[in-house]
């Protein structure tokens, strides 16, 4: 296994909080863009693919979480998305139950005489 780059496993299970957090903070992404965004600032420890990413925005989609916009782009067209209202208050509520979650790991993978200090 590539130690450079997180588990798919825990991608997968993140992947929705992931692109709803994106599309909160910046508003309007193509699926290019999306990928990019998480491989920079993750420093490639997250390389999503397209097989994984495009089926969770079509689900974001249906959901009523995410509208889209097609715009010619050098002839040709470029599919943006981007949270509705419901979009928005679900990133909320979803980035911050992933992180009392990875809060609640790091006390469990944490040498137990750190965590009872």
């Amino acid at each position: 296994m590539d130690t450079n780059t997180t588990s798919n496993e825990y991608v997968r299970g993140t992947l929705k909080t992931i692109v709803l957090n994106l599309l909160a903070e910046e508003k309007r992404m193509y699926g290019y863009e999306i990928t990019q965004e998480v491989k920079e600032r993750t420093g490639g420890a997250i390389a999503l693919t397209f097989g994984a990413l495009y089926p969770v925005l079509h689900k974001l989609e249906q959901e009523g979480l995410l509208v889209t916009e097609s715009v010619e782009v050098d002839g040709r067209l470029r599919k943006y998305y981007s949270l509705t209202t419901p979009g928005n208050e679900a990133a909320r509520v979803k980035t911050d139950d992933l992180e009392r979650f990875v809060d609640a790991i790091r006390l469990l993978l944490a040498p137990k005489s750190l965590a009872t200090e």
